[in-house]
């Protein structure tokens, strides 16, 4: 997870001065049951009765990415299943592969995997958060094609050399300082000829274009307002997430040639100002955490706002979702594929 570390990789948009996950606001399709929880790799608090944790990787994948709103998760679920699916699909699955899926998160690619595997195929669900693994082994539910280990991206000594035929990731790398590291790890448990497959959202290009549109509105009446909750993540974030930001999509493919890698081919999508949806409900969206490691927007809204300047934001901000009034969405991603020789 948060891995990948987080995992899991994408807040609503990638926008401004955040490292954010693109389509982070995901795993969970609402009130499915089981079986959409197997098809999302998702947590169900309407199906488990409500999760229990304490790490802060599993607090935001269960709560503070989608603001606990079931609108939010259903709402990006489509993006997510996309990300799902363009990892799997370059990942060339037979149906007796065994599958690492590094930083699992709650387990939107390996149960993907699963659906695609047939009855000898295996998946290994790892992650940095013992939390999100056993909400992942509530998930699978006794499933036999399931193992689950505790590890970074960067250290897999729990897994043997040469031992499995694929390793996907989404949105892990962007959280861990060792990506090179990371790279090697992959080459090292791949047997000869198999794939990995991962997903990046690319933050640096959001950074370098435009850095302080947090919410993806440009220019507005409030800007100062929105200059002082950028500068709350800027003073409180700006070290712890810096790997969010240090590597562009050049890098992945360096990275992916040094390690020995060959067959590296990268799919990139970049978006600058283009038409989003509208905020819906801006009290969810103040719940709402870009990624694992900073504040949810409304905690950095009372840190930097007094009484007045809180209730100027919420009536701009309201009057903008009562409108439908589209946001603007930039930013930049890269799946990328290869084999091990």
């Amino acid at each position: 997870m948060p891995g990948d570390a987080v995992q899991d990789g994408d807040q609503v948009v990638v926008e401004g001065l955040l490292g954010v996950e693109v389509g982070a606001v995901d795993d969970e399709p609402g009130d499915g049951g089981v079986a959409l929880c197997h098809a999302y790799g998702c947590i169900c608090a309407g199906v488990y009765g409500g999760p229990v944790t304490t790490d802060k990787w599993a607090q935001w994948l269960l709560t503070r990415r989608d603001g606990n709103s079931a609108t939010l998760r259903a709402r990006y679920a489509p993006e997510l299943a996309a990300f799902r699916d363009g990892v799997l699909d370059r990942a060339g699955l037979e149906p007796d592969d065994v599958v690492l899926d590094v930083g699992c998160g709650t387990g939107l690619i390996g149960f993907g995997a699963l659906d695609r595997l047939g009855p000898d195929g295996h998946v290994i669900f790892s992650d940095v958060s013992p939390d999100v693994l056993d909400e992942c082994r509530r998930t699978a539910s006794g499933d036999g094609r399931c193992s689950f280990m505790v590890a970074s991206a960067d250290d897999l000594a729990g897994i043997a050399d040469a031992s499995v035929d694929v390793v996907t990731t989404r949105s892990v790398l962007i959280y861990s300082d060792r990506k090179a590291a990371a790279f090697a790890e992959f080459f090292r448990v791949l047997r000869p000829g198999g794939r990995l497959s991962l997903f990046e959202p690319i933050n640096r290009f959001v950074m370098q274009r435009r850095p302080d549109d947090l919410f993806g509105w440009g220019n507005s009446p409030v800007n100062d307002l929105i200059a002082k909750v950028g500068d709350v993540y800027r003073s409180t974030t700006e070290e712890t997430t810096r790997p969010m930001t240090d590597f562009d999509e050049r890098d992945l493919v360096d990275w992916a040639v040094t390690a020995g890698f060959e067959a590296v081919e990268l799919d990139y999508r970049a978006q600058v100002d283009v038409p989003a949806e509208p905020i819906a409900d801006w009290e969810t969206l103040k719940r709402v955490a870009p990624n694992p490691l900073v504040p949810t927007y409304g905690e950095a809204i009372a840190a930097a706002l007094n009484d007045e300047e809180r209730e100027r934001l919420d009536t701009h901000m309201n009057a903008l979702a009562a409108t439908g009034t589209p946001t603007r969405r930039t930013a930049a991603t890269a799946f990328l594929r290869a084999l091990r020789p």
